[in-house]
């Protein structure tokens, strides 16, 4: 497997990031409606990982009635689902994916004193993780990495 640890020279962001989930989520026979499209930007606006319940927040306060949490996990997993956001298990926290058209298994490094998540991709490392998990008989969805610690601006 090649090394994809990268970075990516360009991070879409507002409109070019909204227009990329939805074409993302589309090509999935799936459609991008109002609320979908809702809760996509108020998750791609926030600095840090946010839970489905700051979401339903976010969300509420813009429409001007409540939106219940439950409907905002529905909508989160389909985007995790399809690559268009990313959940930060220790957490239970989700962040938009900045580049939906890229499949990788991320690696999450998580500031336990300001809660800054930053992601990185590594397939060599999480390549290797699937392969371990393949021959002990497991069919593996997604291995989640988590390293907590300090981030730079905390330490």
């Amino acid at each position: 497997m090649a090394d994809h640890s990268h970075h990516h020279h360009q991070e879409p962001t507002g409109k070019k990031l909204a227009d990329a989930a939805q074409a993302t989520l589309e090509a999935k026979d799936e459609q991008w409606t109002p609320m979908r499209a809702a809760i996509f930007d108020a998750l791609a606006a926030e600095e840090k990982p946010a839970s489905a319940y700051d979401i339903a927040d976010t969300v509420s306060k813009a429409r001007g009635k409540r939106v219940a949490p439950n409907s905002v996990y529905r909508i989160l997993d389909l985007f995790v689902a399809n690559n268009i956001a990313m959940r930060v298990e220790s957490a239970n926290a989700y962040i938009a994916n900045a580049h939906p058209g890229c499949h990788h298994d991320c690696i999450f490094l998580v500031c336990d004193n300001c809660g800054q998540v930053t992601h990185i991709d590594n397939d060599p490392i999480t390549g290797s993780l699937r392969s371990v998990a393949e021959k002990a008989g497991f069919a593996p969805v997604r291995p989640v990495i988590e390293v907590r610690g300090t981030c730079s601006a905390c330490h």
